[in-house]
């Protein structure tokens, strides 16, 4: 423990099964274990509005909510697969978005302790931390 912190009080604490709870994380480890994942997976809120959740015209063309999730679990996988990060680790997928078009979204993947000190993963937007 660090002498400076020595016999500080805690005053808030905000963990990783709060922030699954409050919503501001998704617990989507089912399906990642179905992908060949170990390690509890969650994404962000903004991954799962923005690009997991297709929009109406997406819908048009096949895209759902389990696609979706899958194809971005799938390039995570390949991604650590092919070794270029360590626990921080950018990938990208393409996505179709309104009205068939493609756009390559680029995520960040975050491999850390959980509240108990047990390896997680979680997804976020390259910006989020």
């Amino acid at each position: 423990m660090d002498p400076f912190w020595e016999g500080a009080e805690i005053i808030s604490r905000y963990t990783r099964t709060d922030a699954i709870n409050d919503g501001q994380l998704i617990d989507v480890t089912d399906t990642a274990k179905e992908a060949g994942f170990l390690y509890p997976i969650a994404v962000t809120q903004a991954v799962w509005a923005d690009y997991v959740v297709p929009d109406e015209r997406s819908r048009k063309y096949g895209q759902d909510e389990a696609g979706r999730l899958w194809d971005i679990l799938w390039m995570l996988k390949y991604a650590i697969k092919r070794g270029e990060g360590g626990s921080n680790l950018l990938f990208s997928v393409h996505m179709i978005m309104q009205e068939k078009n493609k756009r390559l979204v680029k995520f960040k993947s975050l491999c850390h302790p959980g509240d108990a000190g047990e390896p997680v993963i979680t997804i976020m937007m390259p910006d989020e931390d």
